[in-house]
């Protein structure tokens, strides 16, 4: 009989179908190399296999397997399925995303493709020779060597305790482990004393027991009732502790659990920066059963990882980033997605556009595992589904131990102003604190969210203001490397002495970044250690460390950044959290800013005074009675979860409706206005009122490409998969078109 396998290639396209050779053994979810086109050479994933030929005259033929074993079962295939189908895009994309690089090598050619192909490290395994589990012959023999080969000796001792205990080790013991080089263990060989054996490295797991942290009353009491929800038969619980609370330890308890019973556990992470710290306390209570795995790591490490877990029986571990949801765990039981608010869990920037948050809730139903969601200000939509029952809800209302929650003071801006109590940036208030922590050696974190020295900067006379050539942005200035700057495209620019439109007028800078941030604080405080956290300072993992190990360890002692500060770090000594402009992210033409601004500003004013010492948050805002802020100094996230919801409702918001955000890019606007007149009529023929546009962005020219947006509202209780239906084939019919061919489109469901 005939065999044909439907193949899913990293590209834009649907699955192609291949001919299945006589005497080839493939199965479903193996990866396999595949002719594209007239030479291209692909791997691919068989996604099906079956006997229906297709309605061409030449089928081509799969190559050959890649691999020993399938890189996806069933359920990852589904899970694929699953994003593909709710976040309008192909299988293909979703494949170009979730698998490494390096495990997916292609070629111009059959030659070109096998250069490319991953080959794993392989490593030198020692293990005694079977005569000498007889301990009287060992201890005999090494009663010899020790006198006159001691290299020798050292080894064969290193191999035989390698499993602990005073029984002889019978097992392999990988070279990295012994203090020993080639030429000691050749003639260990030699001597038929030990066996070598060069294979594919692996990792070698230790026993379960694990020291595990101690609970207070109320963490213990919020750990039975997660525990409770989960026996009662809900999958995904909150998880909603303030800042400080513990909620790590609630985490390694639970992880702890699935791991005894030999299952999986992922821990997600919205940023790759705070996983080292994360990894470094996991690793000293699970040991070697933790995996990080993020875009960081080396293409052959995350490869590595990847193949190993395939392989795995179990008791695995993986500590990752958004992309680690895509790794092969086989024996999954829990997912512990942390700080389950960030943005960071949204892919912005490629196809497919996924929210890491959802798909854990998916993966795990589809694994039959657990999930738990942990925040200190939850996103509205999972609050939300903790009050209509869809989630459990646990809450942590204390912190941990002695640590009291800060004192958080508003200071009003117009009135410091006017008083004549501000100096640049700072209010007397802010000013009056910083000295105080600097006299009494403990340590200062100030916010704002915005990088660079200033936002852009302008002509005194003529109002001239820098703009990007590429895109509909003015130039950030950057002090340190004097050069204007555009954050979307990366055009640089040197600053002019003059202003190229009036020719007279001097160019300044305006407004303010973290670098004119740090400078202003140098010169107030020209004693006071200063670091700087952004993406302009933190180039790299390294860096990054580098920065944050100098603030941990005392050797600086003001700390100024942007949102990377907010991310759940523990500073034993930091005292104050000054918050520069509170009104920026107050007042953001987005539906979700007053959810956003309590949000960061809770989490960075959270990482004041978490010892035995309540800490102070000072606020800079021109609203100093600004619902948010109020609710902000309160504490109290149900008060803002109550008004927001109260508005989404109204207005038909999330988590009350679905949105789905469609952007055109051209760069011949006349075609971008053409092509977006028509899919306006295309989609109000189809969605009526639900669909609004097109509309220009606020950054409506990027990379010399013009942009049109959409916006579809899909209101609670209508088909959001018969929308999609509905979106597609409108999208096909009208943008399909000769005409419109060349105009790029990208779709984003539930845009954060």
């Amino acid at each position: 009989m005939e065999r044909y396998a439907d193949i899913v290639l990293p590209l834009a396209q649907p699955a192609y179908t291949y001919a299945v050779a006589d005497g080839l053994d493939v199965e479903e979810g193996q990866a396999v190399a595949v002719q594209f086109g007239a030479r291209r050479i692909y791997t691919g994933i068989v996604w099906r296999i079956h006997g229906r030929r297709p309605d061409f005259p030449r089928i081509k033929t799969v190559s050959r397997v890649l691999y020993d074993r399938p890189l996806l079962d069933a359920r990852q295939r589904a899970l694929w399925e699953w994003m593909a189908d709710y976040y309008l895009c192909t299988l293909g994309e979703v494949m170009r995303f979730a698998l490494p690089q390096t495990i997916k090598p292609s070629g111009n050619s059959e030659q070109e493709f096998a250069d490319r192909e991953y080959r794993p490290r392989t490593e030198l395994y020692a293990a005694l020779d079977a005569s000498l589990h007889d301990e009287e012959r060992f201890h005999d023999l090494m009663e010899r060597l020790s006198r006159r080969a001691p290299r020798q000796y050292a080894a064969l001792l290193a191999i035989a305790s390698a499993e602990g205990g005073d029984r002889i080790s019978t097992g392999e013991v990988p070279r990295r482990l012994l203090e020993a080089d080639a030429a000691t263990l050749a003639a260990l060989q030699k001597k038929g004393l030990v066996t070598l054996t060069r294979r594919e490295r692996s990792v070698e797991r230790g026993c379960v027991r694990f020291q595990l942290p101690t609970l207070t009353p109320a963490q213990q009491s919020c750990l039975d009732t997660i525990r409770g929800h989960f026996d009662a038969g809900r999958r995904t619980v909150l998880l909603h502790g303030i800042t400080g609370s513990g909620k790590t330890e609630l985490y390694i308890h639970l992880i702890a659990e699935a791991l005894a019973r030999g299952g999986d556990v992922l821990l997600l992470v919205p940023e790759i920066a705070i996983t080292a710290q994360l990894i470094a306390r996991l690793e000293r209570i699970f040991g070697s059963r933790v995996t990080a795995y993020h875009s960081k790591l080396t293409l052959a490490r995350r490869t590595e990882s990847y193949l190993r877990l395939t392989r795995s029986d179990g008791g695995e571990l993986v500590v990752g980033a958004r992309s680690a949801l895509f790794l092969p765990l086989r024996h999954l039981q829990l997912i512990v997605v942390d700080e389950e608010h960030d943005t960071g869990y949204k892919q912005t920037d490629a196809q497919p556009r996924y929210n890491a948050r959802d798909v854990a809730v998916v993966m795990a139903r589809l694994r039959e595992a657990r999930t738990v969601l942990g925040s200190a200000t939850p996103s509205l939509e999972s609050y939300a589904n903790a009050l209509s029952g869809k989630y459990g809800l646990a809450t942590l209302a204390e912190r941990y131990g002695d640590a009291r929650p800060p004192l958080v003071l508003v200071s009003d801006t117009l009135r410091a102003v006017k008083r004549n109590e501000r100096k640049t940036h700072f209010n007397r208030l802010l000013l009056d604190k910083l000295a105080d922590v600097l006299a009494r050696g403990e340590q200062a974190m100030l916010f704002q969210n915005r990088r660079g020295f200033a936002p852009y900067v302008e002509c005194r006379a003529c109002g001239w203001t820098a703009r990007c050539p590429r895109c509909n942005v003015t130039l950030t200035y950057h002090k340190r490397d004097d050069r204007l700057q555009c954050h979307y495209c990366g055009h640089v620019e040197i600053v002019p002495v003059r202003c190229p439109a009036c020719r007279a007028g001097e160019v300044t800078p305006a407004g303010f970044g973290t670098e004119k941030v740090e400078e202003e604080l140098a010169r107030l405080f020209p004693a006071a250690r200063i670091e700087r956290l952004d993406r302009d300072t933190a180039t790299s993992e390294r860096a990054y460390r580098a920065i944050i190990d100098r603030f941990e360890s005392g050797q600086s002692d003001l700390l100024v950044g942007t949102q990377m500060i907010t991310k759940g770090f523990d500073f034993a000594r930091v005292s104050l959290v000054g918050i520069l402009n509170a009104d920026n992210l107050l007042f953001a033409p987005d539906f979700r800013a007053a959810e956003r601004a309590f949000q960061l500003m809770t989490q960075v004013a959270g990482r004041a005074g978490r010892r035995d010492a309540a800490g102070e948050v000072v606020i800079q805002t021109t609203e100093p009675e600004h619902p948010v802020i109020r609710q902000v100094a309160a504490g109290d996230y149900e008060a803002m979860a109550r008004t927001q919801l109260a508005e989404r409702r109204a207005f038909a918001y999330p988590p009350y409706a679905r949105l789905i955000r469609l952007t055109l890019r051209q760069r011949d606007r006349d075609l971008l206005y053409r092509a977006s007149a028509a899919l306006a009529v295309a989609l109000r023929g189809r969605f009526g009122r639900r669909a609004m546009g097109p509309v220009a962005p606020p950054v409506d020219h990027i990379r010399e490409e013009y942009i049109t947006e959409f916006l579809l509202k899909i209101e609670s209780g209508a088909s959001a998969s018969r929308a999609r239906e509905v979106l597609r084939e409108v999208l096909r019919q009208t943008l399909g078109a000769k005409e419109f061919q060349t105009v790029t489109l990208s779709c984003d469901v539930d845009p954060q």
